[in-house]
């Protein structure tokens, strides 16, 4: 079995539901996944496929796939992505229906008004494969995070495109109010991320050894998410990884709402804010709906945080 997802952490976090069910239809089948190389230590840690095929958006995939006994796409409505299944000429497609794809006619129709997760579970049911959207949990490293970063709070400033980053002062200033209730504060990103992390560490007073964005691989990233205490971040895949290991959240939405890609609901230990607006989630510029939420709105949530543990633990 082929499955076709070639695309970020949170796409393949919002997934793994449906891989799940994959594994669970087609026990004699190996289920290889076509996804970016880099997602293979967390696939590993889901256990959400025997093996991670590297494959980039979108491109072709190698002809030794040829000929699978079923095809699965997972990545998109098509018809790009249905093509690069079709042409290894696979046994059987699972896709939706595009009427420039004759192959995919069986397939149930697209919504875009559809949660991400329950997205792709839907388009299994069609198949008469069930599929349980709640089965996002992902058990947590074996292999820790270092010691200070035990219980902290992460603070996860980037995101992919500018339309979906909450300015820097804001986060330093979160980050600073966490510091002053006496919590340790880590910030995480991308190299590519690092100077805006070493920008809001500075303006929140923290130490430079707590700044690990530049330093942190992928698998590195996934430890940090798992120990930390409380993640506060946009609207990205490091959302979908407090998720999954049910690491208490505060994520900020503003071009996209959170009922197409936000944390299910009934779990109240993670908290979401959006104006309720939306725009251009790849637009060159912060949104203007993310802008309507103020730093006293993230610490409220974190303070509801708090009175929810308290309450946990009394």
């Amino acid at each position: 079995m082929l499955v076709l997802r070639a695309l970020g952490l949170g796409d393949f976090l919002t997934a793994v539901p449906a891989l799940r069910a994959l594994a669970d239809a087609f026990p004699e089948h190996e289920l290889q996944l076509a996804a970016p190389a880099c997602l293979r230590p967390l696939v590993r840690l889901a256990r959400a496929a025997d093996e991670v095929v590297p494959a980039r958006p979108l491109a072709p995939l190698p002809p030794s796939l040829a000929e699978p006994d079923v095809a699965v796409n997972l990545h998109g409505r098509g018809p790009e992505s249905h093509r690069v299944l079709t042409a290894l000429r696979p046994g059987r497609l699972l896709a939706f229906a595009h009427p420039d794809v004759p192959e995919s006619a069986g397939g149930p129709p697209w919504r875009a008004e559809e949660h991400e997760t329950r997205r792709w579970c839907r388009l299994l049911g069609s198949s008469g494969i069930p599929a349980d959207p709640s089965r996002i949990d992902i058990p947590r490293p074996d292999v820790g995070a270092p010691d200070f970063a035990r219980g902290a709070t992460l603070v996860h400033p980037g995101a992919a495109s500018a339309a979906r980053r909450w300015p820097a002062e804001r986060f330093a200033a979160v980050a600073r109010a966490e510091r002053e209730k006496g919590r340790t504060v880590i910030v995480s990103g991308d190299p590519a991320e690092r100077p805006l992390a070493l920008r809001v560490a500075e303006a929140a007073g923290l130490p430079p050894e707590h700044v690990l964005a530049g330093e942190t691989d992928f698998l590195r990233l996934t430890r940090l998410v798992a120990a930390a205490g409380r993640v506060v971040c946009g609207d990205t895949g490091v959302a979908h990884l407090a998720t999954a290991f049910a690491t208490p959240s505060v994520v900020l939405f503003g071009p996209t709402p959170p009922s197409l890609w936000g944390p299910p609901p009934g779990r109240s230990w993670h908290r979401v804010l959006w104006a309720g607006g939306r725009g251009d989630p790849h637009a060159a510029t912060t949104d203007t709906g993310l802008l309507e939420i103020g730093v006293d709105d993230v610490l409220e949530a974190l303070a509801e945080l708090d009175r929810q543990g308290a309450e946990v633990t009394a």
